[in-house]
Formats: structure tokens, sequence, C-alpha cells
């Protein structure tokens, strides 16, 4: 599976909003974080469980300030006259759909790090020399990553589903401060669809997975994605690619032929406890977030259910 970029479409790129020069200050705060956000993903930074677990803190605090927005008198009195149109039917839709997206990925991570504590439990209990103890723990790690690749791409379709509708979603004939909620809502879909997008890259990250006995050809794989230095060491690749090398180096060669398994032992361990706490960093923040979606269609329902 060729890797994943999480660049939007061009006709999708996150825009800046212009709001009318009198709107409400809860309204001018929803900008504020939406222009923050979309700065910070343009251009989109290299998906590390850092630059991701940032994006989805601030994802959350945009939408958590979008349901004061919809907690407004203003916007319930604006929002109540048109809920029997299309476009009301349209953004009550779109908290849906990334939630199907969110849980299908909190599903993926979930896998990952039953496979990754596993494979950490028999590390802390391998003795040197017992090669084969290993073998079916790493090859269902591998199956994990290769799993996690192809849900992924499932999600990346029903993102671009979810672009895709914008592309004749253009609700007229608003006042000045409904006008602004729709942009609103708009652009925080599009940023919220940037978001997984970068999530989506980093699990299917591509798979560091090297031939038995052909140590030279992981260096080259890792060569091309310029993640050594002078030091031999893994430096751009994020924390899925850096436990792939750590386990690669490990089952590369027998421990006759490699006197330093103790260390490639410690280091495949140092490398899964930085994951595993990564993963509990992504859990809480699609946890805050899933619970901001739930909260923004409920309080969207409430306004223009008759």
């Amino acid at each position: 599976m060729a890797p994943f970029s999480p660049k939007l479409p061009s006709k999708f790129k996150l825009r800046s909003i212009s709001l009318p020069p009198r709107s409400h200050p809860t309204t001018l705060l929803v900008e504020r974080l939406l222009h923050s956000l979309q700065s910070s993903l343009s251009p989109p930074p290299p998906p590390s469980v850092h630059n991701i677990c940032s994006a989805l803190s601030a994802l959350a605090d945009l939408y958590q300030s979008i349901d004061n927005l919809l907690q407004l008198p203003l916007t319930h009195q604006a929002l109540s006259q048109h809920h029997r149109q299309k476009w009301i039917d349209h953004l009550l839709d779109c908290p849906v759909r990334f939630l199907d997206v969110l849980g299908c990925t909190r599903d993926s991570i979930l896998s990952m790090e039953e496979g990754v504590r596993r494979l950490q439990s028999a590390l802390r209990r391998r003795k040197l020399g017992d090669s084969g103890v290993m073998d079916a723990l790493v090859s269902a790690y591998w199956n994990l990553r290769k799993n996690a690749r192809k849900n992924s791409t499932k999600s990346i379709l029903l993102l671009k589903q979810i672009d895709a509708s914008f592309e004749t979603f253009l609700p007229l004939d608003l006042n000045a401060h409904l006008s602004a909620v729709v942009r609103v809502l708009t652009e925080a879909s599009l940023v919220t669809s940037s978001v997984f997008y970068s999530l989506l890259a980093f699990l299917s990250s591509p798979v560091l997975k090297s031939k038995p006995n052909n140590r030279w050809a992981l260096l080259s794989r890792l060569i091309q994605k310029g993640a050594l230095g002078s030091d031999n060491q893994e430096g751009s690749i994020n924390e899925l690619e850096k436990v792939d090398f750590a386990i690669s180096s490990l089952v590369m060669n027998s421990p006759t032929q490699d006197a330093d398994e103790a260390q490639k032992i410690q280091y495949a361990n140092s490398r899964l406890e930085d994951l595993v706490a990564g993963i509990d960093r992504l859990e809480n923040g699609l946890g805050r977030l899933f619970k901001h979606l739930i909260n923004n269609r409920v309080s969207f329902l409430n306004i223009v259910s008759p």
C-alpha cells in the first residue's frame, strides 16, 4: 500500500473565514480557535503522536466553543426558521459521519495497543538465546500494522465522501449571524477531516519490516525516508515506525550472530513503551473529541427538531 498523504484536495483547502464586523463574541472566539487550528495544519505537520494529539486537543476546544455558539438564543432563533431545509440535514449528518470514522479509528488503535502490550510483555520475559519464543507475537504485530493500514484506507474513503459533500453545499438567504454560524460549522467540518487525515496517515505509516538476515534492505528503506543520521539512529520516523525498526533489528539475526541481543531487547522495550504511551494519549484525545461531537449534534438536533 502506498504511503498516504494527509493533504486535502485543492478545492477543500482550509480557508480562513470572514465574519461580519459586529459578530457575537462567541462567534469571534470560535473564529479565532478555528483560524489557529487551520494555521497549525497548513502545511500539514508530520503525522506523529505529539502533532496529532495537539490537533485533537485544539479540535475538541473548537467544538466546545461551537456548542456554546449553538446554545445562543440568537442561534436558536435563526436556525429554527430553517429546520425543514436540506442544508440543515447536511450539517446534522456531518458529526454522525465523523463519529463513524472516529469509532473505526479507535477500534484500530485499541487493537494495536493490545497487540503491543502482549509483545512488550513477551519481550520482558524473554531470555537471551531464546530466539523462537517471539516469532508468533512478532508475526501478530506485523498483521496488526497491516490491518491498521487497511482500516485506515476505508476511513480515508469516508472522509473523502464527507469532503465531497461540501462541493454543492451553499445555503442562501441567511441573515448575518446565521451565515456566520454556517460558515463556522462548514470550516470546522473541513478542518476535522484534515485532523483525521493526519491521524490515519500515522496509522497507515509504511511498515518498516525487513526479511530475516537482510539488514541492508531495512537500512536502505530508512535512508530513503531520511530517517538515519550519521550515528545510524532513527530520527524523522514516527513512533510506529520506530517500533518497526526495533522489532526488525531484534529478529534480523540469530543470537549467535549478534552479540548485542540484550541491548536490542532493551531498545525494543523502550520503543514499545513510547508507543503505548502515545496510544494512550491518542485514545484520550479521541475520547474527548467524541464527547464534544456528540454534544454538538444533540444541541443542533434540539434546535431544529420541530
